[in-house]
């Protein structure tokens, strides 16, 4: 518990030492721990029985089954979902109503996979037993379906990658603004070849009348 009360001063400018108390998150990572020990070794209704009060108090629900990592920090907490199947590695950020769910009604491994250092933005769904790699970002609000390499920033529905040159850099922006947007930059893109053609046809045009 230690290194999630560490991870909720460094990422929150908001904490103070006697405000932890208070976060939502710190209780429903706390819950969890007993309900997934209790389901590690096969005790039944209880671990379920756990998540759900956990639920009820925090706003959060983390399935027993989940795996989660050291550091791991849930800002707000409201409407955060975590599925049984998903694995989540060291100094993970989620933000409110993000998903961490399935597609559908196959059994097994279902849920995703999140590496560490991963910035999960508010509103979120990452769906589907896919990896999301080290030290990547997810947009606020983006639907993820598929594999995200290491180092990288997704955002749109669905998920579109943006991979983030050189290595991962610890201090992990919180600020949503300032992640790209593909589609926008496409259209520019667009925009410019559009301006382009216009000034050949214009180019054409004066040469038709000097003929």
């Amino acid at each position: 518990m230690i290194s999630h009360i560490k991870a909720i001063l460094e990422k929150d400018p908001a904490a103070n030492i006697f405000d932890v108390v208070l976060y939502p998150c710190l209780y429903s990572i706390f819950f969890h721990r007993i309900a997934g020990f209790l389901w590690r070794v096969h005790i039944p209704f209880f671990p379920r029985l756990i998540s759900q009060i956990s639920r009820f108090l925090t706003g959060i629900e983390i399935h027993p089954g989940a795996k989660i990592g050291k550091g791991f920090f849930i800002d707000h907490g409201m409407g955060v979902v975590i599925g049984e199947t998903t694995i989540i590695g060291d100094n993970v950020t989620l933000f409110q109503g993000v998903t961490l769910g399935g597609t559908g009604k196959q059994k097994g491994k279902r849920h995703p996979t999140l590496g560490d250092n991963i910035v999960v933005g508010s509103g979120a769904k990452v769906l589907g037993n896919i990896n999301i790699g080290d030290g990547s970002y997810v947009g606020a609000n983006s639907v993820v379906l598929q594999n995200v390499p290491p180092h990288s920033t997704v955002v749109g529905v669905p998920g579109r990658v943006v991979k983030i040159k050189g290595q991962y850099v610890p201090n992990i922006s919180f600020n949503h603004a300032d992640l790209p947007d593909p589609l926008a930059n496409r259209l520019k893109k667009i925009q410019a070849e559009l301006l382009e053609v216009e000034e050949h046809v214009k180019v054409w045009k004066k040469k038709r009348l000097h003929k």
